[in-house]
C-alpha cells in the first residue's frame, strides 16, 4: 500500500473533524465540558392524612344553690354562725374547683347575700338549661349531739305531686318540658310524658346522691346514718335536671359548727363535691357508650 502523503493525511483528518470526530485536543476540550444528565422525575411527597381535630365536649353547666340568703338567714349555730354565710363560702370554693379544669361552667342561684324564692332558684337553672343542680345547706337539730352530713333527693310522694301539678300547669300554659310541647295533649297523655321525664331525672338524682355519699365518706367527712334521704324540697323539683341537696353538717352541734367555719375543712368539702360531680358525669358518659 502506497504511503499517504502529508496532503492526503490532512484531508483525512479534516473529513473526520467534519463528522464530529476531532483531534485529541478537541476531545480533551470536550471532556472539560460538563455533561448534563437528565434528573429523574421526583415523586410527589405523599399527602399527609387530614385529621379533623377531635371535637371538644361542651362544658357541662353546673348550677350551685347556696341556701337561704338576704332576709332568710337559715340555721344559726351555737356560736352565732349563720347558715347563709357558711354555704356561700363553700359554694364559692366549689365554683373555683369546678371551673379550674375547664370542664364545667358554673352559675349560682344567688351571687350575694340576697333572698331568692325557692321556685325561682329552680326556674333560673331551667332557663339556663343546667346539666346538674346542687343545693348546699347546713342543718340544725334540737339535739346538739346530732352531727354529720347527709344528701337529699326528691321523695316518691313529692315526685308524684310535682308530676301531676307540672303536667296540668304546663299543659294550660303551652309549656315545654324536656323538649316536649304539652299544649293540646289530653291530661292523661301530658301526665304520662311528664312522669316519664321526671322519673328518669329522679333516678339520675339518686345516683348523684349515692356518688356524693361515697365520695364524702372516702374523704373522711362524717355522715349521718342513712346518709341518702328523701324529702319534698322545692329546689329538687325540676323535671329534667338531676338535683341533690347536701346538708354539710349541723350548726347546732359545736364540733360541726367549728369545722364548717374552718377554711381548710370548707376547701376539703369543696374538693369532695367536685370529685362527686366528676364521678357523676363520668358514670353517665360510660352508660351512654355501653
Amino acid at each position: 500500500m502506497p504511503a499517504l502523503s502529508r496532503r492526503d493525511l490532512l484531508s483525512v483528518l479534516t473529513g473526520l473533524t467534519a463528522f464530529g470526530v476531532g483531534t485529541a485536543e478537541a476531545w480533551a476540550k470536550s471532556g472539560k465540558r460538563s455533561v448534563s444528565t437528565p434528573k429523574p422525575n421526583k415523586l410527589p411527597k405523599p399527602a399527609k392524612p387530614v385529621t379533623k381535630p377531635a371535637a371538644q365536649a361542651k362544658p357541662k353547666l353546673v348550677f350551685l344553690d347556696p341556701g337561704h340568703g338576704g332576709k332568710d338567714p337559715g340555721a344559726r349555730g351555737v356560736r352565732g354562725t349563720r347558715e347563709k354565710a357558711v354555704v356561700m363560702m363553700i359554694a364559692r370554693l366549689l365554683q373555683r374547683e369546678l371551673q379550674a379544669g375547664g370542664r364545667y361552667r358554673v352559675m349560682l342561684t344567688r351571687g350575694n347575700d340576697s333572698f331568692v324564692a325557692l321556685r325561682e332558684r329552680v326556674a333560673r337553672a331551667q332557663a339556663a338549661k343546667a346539666d346538674l343542680f346542687l343545693s348546699l345547706h347546713a342543718d340544725s337539730h334540737p339535739d346538739a349531739d346530732v352531727r354529720g352530713a347527709s344528701v337529699y333527693t326528691l321523695s316518691e310522694d313529692a315526685t308524684d305531686r310535682e308530676t301531676a301539678a307540672l303536667a296540668a300547669r304546663e299543659n294550660r300554659a303551652d309549656g315545654v318540658v324536656a323538649g316536649m310541647r304539652l299544649a293540646g295533649k289530653p291530661d292523661n297523655v301530658a301526665n304520662t310524658l311528664v312522669a316519664m321525664t321526671q322519673r328518669g331525672t329522679v333516678n339520675d338524682s339518686r345516683r348523684l346522691a349515692e356518688t356524693i355519699v361515697r365520695t364524702l365518706s372516702r374523704n373522711g367527712v362524717r355522715l349521718l346514718p342513712r346518709s341518702h334521704r328523701q324529702a319534698g324540697f322545692a329546689v329538687l323539683t325540676s323535671p329534667d335536671i338531676p338535683a341533690a341537696l347536701v346538708e354539710l353538717g349541723y350548726l347546732s352541734n359545736p364540733q360541726d359548727e367549728k369545722l364548717l367555719t374552718v377554711r381548710q375543712h370548707q376547701a376539703a368539702l369543696a374538693r369532695a363535691l367536685r370529685a362527686s360531680v366528676d364521678a357523676h358525669f363520668a358514670a353517665g358518659a360510660a352508660t351512654r357508650k355501653a
